[in-house]
């Protein structure tokens, strides 16, 4: 990942972020996209559990929880 990228997993609770773009493979890949988060989704960050997994996050209205290394797969940039 280039310097200065963040991910999903960087944006601070009660930020909102729009997604630029996701990496990774296959199944992992799909199953992001499955959930509705694609390239210029709104993300808004509601949550994060006391060690950091899962994150909840509210997406196209409705809320999901997203496992760390989910996240980290998803690039965003501030709204």
């Amino acid at each position: 990942m280039a310097e200065g990228q963040k991910t999903l997993r960087d944006i601070a609770i009660g930020e909102s972020a729009t997604v630029r773009r996701l990496v990774g493979e296959g199944a992992i890949k799909r199953h992001i996209m499955d959930m509705g988060i694609t390239k210029g989704t709104d993300v808004f960050v509601r949550k994060v559990a006391p060690l950091g997994d899962p994150i909840e996050v509210t997406v196209r209205g409705y809320e999901l929880s997203l496992r760390k290394s989910e996240a980290e797969s998803i690039l965003v940039s501030l709204a």
